[in-house]
């Protein structure tokens, strides 16, 4: 699509308040919607709060150099769960935004803009950021691919960050090969995808043991027909896995927010707020165990997975809540944020559904640095579900 495009139809699907603002850049590349912590010069970087100076960047933040250098049109900047410490991206300042394919229900978070642009098709694809699902979750909920790179693999600086220790960027896009293309160009890389992918029946792929238990009903019937025939595999126990990255993210995103939230806790949301000041109950010796079994984690978890090309997952226990309806937070983290403790690469497709039916994504799971061999069973389960 050309921007001129893009806007116009940002402006008809309004209502989706999928993003924060609108550029005017103009050019014949690829049109991009970038979460709004990631600067782009001339606009201004919200975070999705209301502290950071209301002054345009004056520079682009490095992913987004990269971008440029491919021709890419920064169309503007997309909402978000207040300070990315969320999941529901239903933002007290700048609007709860809605879930194109199931109106009723969240986008999920906190990459909820991102998700819902590309799904409404608003841009050709999307930055979103990921520190415990982020784009992941709205990825599912959406019915769009999200890949989560090997932590490092895109450049941070110039991004308000939620947890240094485990944020990444990565692309939300409509399908795998999209998905690869932009993260090619975000990180430089070139041949993710063979000239010839391979079938799934040449790929080593198995299942988690005991990861669909306790699922929502349409998730684990969408999980077993995505997994019939997979062989299973046993990694650590999630909740071990989830635990460390939880505590360290929650110890870093005090500390950058410690000094607002003392002298400016009405400009946060009711939300977040309360979370960032229960963050700071984190004590410095549970954040040092925590990156000790961080360490620990990550080496048992490439042990389990030797041999294996990837581990497909669950991406959420539960089907989208409806906005205002209460949920738990562990059950739209809880298979995402073990591999932000391991940093290993996982891609988010949508499960094979009716057109009308509220969207499912299965993660698939690669080893740390293995972001070829996940992408190129991401494009092998797209192809066998779509066939």
């Amino acid at each position: 699509m050309t921007p001129a495009e893009a806007r116009e139809r940002i402006r008809a699907c309004a209502d989706l308040n999928a993003f924060i603002s609108v550029t005017e850049e103009d050019g014949d590349g690829p049109v991009v919607a970038v979460k709004d912590l990631v600067d782009v010069r001339g606009t201004v970087t919200t975070g999705g709060g209301l502290l950071l100076p209301a002054t345009p960047a004056r520079r682009d933040a490095p992913v987004v150099r990269r971008l440029r250098a491919h021709g890419c049109v920064m169309i503007g900047k997309a909402n978000l769960h207040e300070w990315a410490y969320g999941v529901t991206s239903q933002n007290p300042h700048y609007g709860g935004v809605r879930n194109p394919r199931a109106p009723d229900r969240i986008p999920g978070g906190s990459s909820g803009g991102s998700a819902a642009a590309v799904a409404a098709g608003l841009c050709d694809w999307a930055i979103g950021s990921d520190t415990g699902g982020s784009i992941r979750i709205p990825a599912s909920f959406c019915g769009v691919v999200g890949f989560k790179p090997t932590l490092g693999s895109v450049e941070t600086e110039g991004v308000v960050p939620l947890s240094r220790t485990l944020d990444t960027l990565g692309p939300l896009a409509p399908d795998v090969r999209s998905a690869v293309t932009a993260l090619e160009m975000m990180t430089g890389w070139t041949g993710l995808l063979p000239a010839e992918p391979r079938p799934l029946a040449a790929l080593r792929v198995a299942a988690a043991r005991g990861w669909d238990e306790g699922l929502d009903p349409e998730l684990a019937a969408a999980y077993a027909r995505a997994t019939e025939g997979l062989p299973v595999v046993d990694l650590p126990d999630r909740r071990r896995m989830g635990a460390a990255g939880l505590t360290i993210l929650r110890a870093e995103a005090a500390a950058f927010h410690r000094d607002w939230l003392e002298q400016y806790p009405d400009r946060y949301g009711d939300e977040v707020r309360r979370i960032l000041e229960q963050s700071l109950e984190v004590t410095r010796r549970e954040y040092t165990e925590a990156l000790l079994e961080q360490s620990r984690i990550r080496v048992e978890t490439e042990a389990a997975m030797d041999g294996w090309d990837a581990v497909v997952v669950p991406t959420t226990r539960v089907m989208p809540p409806r906005p205002g309806e209460p949920y738990d937070r562990g059950n739209l983290t809880g298979y995402t944020r073990p591999f932000n403790t391991t940093g290993q690469p996982v891609v988010t497709v949508p499960a094979p559904l009716p057109e009308d039916a509220i969207p499912i994504g299965i993660s698939v799971v690669g080893r740390f640095g293995g972001d070829a061999g996940v992408a190129e069973v991401a494009l092998a389960l797209e192809t066998a579900w779509r066939t």
